[in-house]
């Protein structure tokens, strides 16, 4: 017979289980645009869709706030963020610099199964690019971006923090949800194999200059749309 004291873990086990499907759930619905930029977040409403105690939905939507996809506002409450041009050219500039130092130990630390991995990774881009129009290459996540693996492959935890979990989620909404006109999927394709060929030649100066000066030209592309929708 499971005693008073095994009970209690179980349950908290299980509201720890809820909190993670719900933070994940949460996350791909406002990346999506399920919950639309600036919706306001009602703790009830959420409770009763999932049929869930406020315990856990707390705890997730308390997650999701510290990966900045989520703020509360003085008098108003909780709601899904919404970009605006300065928080995201302030973005594009913290990854030019983040992801810059990324691509440099890389080139120092990533190992041969994993620049095969990415080698693989490009093939498979590649030959998919135009059948996609670019959109699955620019949506995808985790290990199927590039990005995503180059950080990994630092080796430096704090990179890693930073990069993966607080923006990486921030990137991917604005991915999601951006005109199509801020994508050059075929440019940046190829910029990312000289980046990698960088990176397997172990140039660290040449790798970290390669990865900025990528992330520039897409941030510039982003300047470039928001002076002519102004100016339409």
């Amino acid at each position: 017979m499971m005693t008073t004291e095994l009970k209690k873990r179980a349950a908290g086990e299980k509201e720890h289980t809820k909190s993670e499907s719900l933070t994940e759930f949460l996350i791909e619905a406002i990346v999506e645009g399920g919950m639309a930029p600036g919706s306001k977040i009602s703790e009830p409403e959420l409770a009763k869709r999932f049929q869930v105690s406020r315990g856990p939905l707390r705890e997730a939507l308390m997650r999701v706030e510290g990966l900045g996809l989520i703020e509360r506002i003085p008098h108003v409450g909780a709601r899904v963020i919404q970009f605006s041009t300065e928080k995201l050219l302030e973005l594009y500039a913290v990854r030019e610099a983040l992801e810059g130092m990324a691509a440099r130990l890389a080139a120092r630390n990533i190992t041969e199964i994993e620049l095969a991995g990415l080698e693989t990774l490009l093939s498979t881009h590649s030959a998919h690019i135009d059948q996609v129009d670019g959109a699955s290459y620019f949506h995808q996540q985790g290990d199927f971006d590039f990005h995503y693996r180059i950080i990994k492959a630092s080796r430096n935890t704090q990179l890693v923090s930073l990069l993966c979990d607080e923006l990486y989620h921030l990137l991917r909404m604005y991915r999601y949800q951006s005109p199509r006109a801020h994508s050059r999927p075929i440019e940046a394709l190829e910029e990312h194999k000289f980046i990698l060929q960088a990176i397997r030649d172990r140039d660290e100066e040449l790798a970290e200059m390669l990865m900025r000066r990528h992330i520039s030209g897409s941030r510039r592309l982003i300047e470039k749309q928001i002076q002519n929708e102004a100016q339409d």
